[in-house]
């Protein structure tokens, strides 16, 4: 995946932008910390409940027809989470203290989620090309060479129709 150091900036400066955030983390779709900056939260647990939220709120736009998913917000009475899409193998999640502008912390997390999908793509689709490549040599020093010869064409015997004569009595 994507440089930790890479996703782990991006995060430090969302925060900078938004200073009522409490923490921001950013997780594959598989649960998997990429990187976290989230003082007094487990970021594996928050990992974890991410993807389960992510489950339930793709589902749930499927089915109401929505598209997508983009973004999930929860608000609690101490503040709220907020989950966006990071393109196609990671999401953002941002806790953020109840007095934050909402219309900020929504979008400085959309624009913090693209940033962190095309830092996390741009890598998964390096890893792809570069497996495509190893396959394709690897494919290459297996198979045989592949000759192509012409195959000697047999002669055919003529076709004989099997005509039907009539008679008249």
């Amino acid at each position: 995946m994507a440089s930790e150091a890479e996703i782990l900036d991006e995060l430090r400066r969302l925060r900078a932008r938004v200073p009522q955030l409490t923490g921001a983390l950013a997780a594959g779709v598989d649960g998997l910390v990429l990187a976290q900056d989230t003082p007094g939260v487990e970021p594996e647990r928050v990992a974890a409940l991410t993807v389960t939220a992510l489950g339930v709120a793709e589902r749930m736009a499927d089915a109401t027809g929505q598209g997508d998913f983009r973004e999930l917000l929860v608000r609690g009475v101490y503040g709220y989470v907020a989950t966006y899409a990071a393109g196609r193998g990671a999401v953002l999640t941002v806790l953020a203290q109840d007095r934050v502008n909402l219309g900020r912390l929504l979008l400085e997390g959309r624009r913090a989620g693209a940033r962190i999908g095309e830092l996390v793509d741009a890598e998964a689709a390096e890893i792809e090309a570069e497996a495509e490549e190893r396959s394709e040599a690897t494919a290459s020093e297996k198979a045989p060479p592949r000759t192509t010869t012409a195959r000697p064409r047999t002669a055919r015997a003529p076709r004989t129709t099997n005509a039907r004569t009539t008679t008249e009595s």
